[in-house]
């Protein structure tokens, strides 16, 4: 067993799962990991998943339990766990159970071939037809955002070598995508297929509006594409206003009159309605930047709980 690993889940509302999880985490770690432990992120639950992550501490020595003062979002209770990692791989789940802990020596068994960075994939998607594609649109983005555009899966299933968290050490944004702080240390990736079960409780919490959130953060929080695209928005009409001239003042010298009302109307929606356009891409990366102004953290740990041990 060649590998010591840390095994993060951020936990939000889970309190039915956790007990499962724990159990079933200890039997595939021990098939494959001569050190380990499980870091459980609470972050912000209204139920009583807090309870149930103290009780697992007592239960089980390997267990850590960190509770957040509040919902701060997956991502940032990852960043989370993933700077109170101990061992050299981290390998990061839901709390769900739909990413079996069986499946995690599918992620080590390609993690040794070099990679530095691996998502297990399902090998069905789980949602609706429309649902899948806008995920699928998503995810690409993020690959190209990362510079990995060979990876097409991306997933909160994976498997990367803990010092990789150098890269990132001083982070400090409320923003987080683990995946683009990641690709700051690497650029080899690969993804493995893998079994994902069904959601044993509750639903997803990304809806088509917080995938589309989602995007909208990837692209402005982490790459300047849609500020190319805006000027690239600008010139094109730009040259397209020049030809309407053009074609105006030919109408006029040709034919003696010029095109009326409707005509100008939809030429003055069109510009205006490109104009909001670029307006909108700038205030985006003006939110942006207000954010990372204020200096707010990342996310606030409230306490850290172990076997032996609480700090506040």
């Amino acid at each position: 067993m060649p590998y010591t690993c840390s095994v993060v889940v951020p936990v939000y509302n889970s309190e039915s799962t956790l007990q499962e999880l724990a159990a079933r985490l200890e039997i595939a770690l021990k098939q494959l990991c001569y050190q380990y432990e499980l870091i459980l992120v609470n972050d912000g639950s209204h139920d009583q998943s807090w309870k149930v992550i103290l009780q697992l501490t007592k239960e089980y020595s390997w267990i850590t339990g960190i509770n957040m003062m509040r919902n701060y979002g997956q991502h940032n209770a990852l960043l989370c766990g993933v700077r109170a990692a101990r061992y050299e791989i981290t390998i990061t789940m839901d709390d769900d159970l739909q990413h079996p802990p069986e499946e995690i020596k599918f992620l080590l068994e390609k993690l040794a071939e070099g990679y530095d960075v691996v998502y297990g994939v399902p090998k069905k998607l789980p949602h609706s037809f429309w649902r899948n594609l806008f995920s699928k649109i998503t995810k690409r983005i993020l690959a190209l955002v990362m510079g990995i555009p060979n990876i097409r899966d991306i997933g909160s299933f994976r498997a990367f070598r803990t010092n990789l968290r150098k890269a990132f050490e001083n982070y400090q944004s409320p923003n987080v995508i683990l995946d683009v702080l990641l690709s700051w240390g690497t650029s080899h990736f690969a993804t493995i297929p893998v079994d994902q079960a069904p959601r044993q409780m509750g639903h997803s919490n990304y809806n088509f509006s917080r995938l589309i959130t989602h995007a909208i953060l990837i692209l402005t929080g982490y790459s300047t594409a849609p500020l190319r695209l805006a000027s690239m928005v600008g010139f094109g009409f730009t040259v397209f206003g020049f030809i309407i001239f053009i074609y105006v003042v030919s109408t006029y010298f040709f034919s003696g009159s010029i095109p009326g009302f409707p005509f100008l109307a939809s030429i003055i929606a069109l510009f205006s309605g490109t104009q909001l356009f670029v307006i909108g891409i700038f205030g985006e990366y003006l939110a942006r930047i207000f954010d990372r102004s204020m200096d707010r953290p990342a996310y606030v740990i409230s306490e850290t709980v172990t076997e032996t041990s609480t700090k506040e």
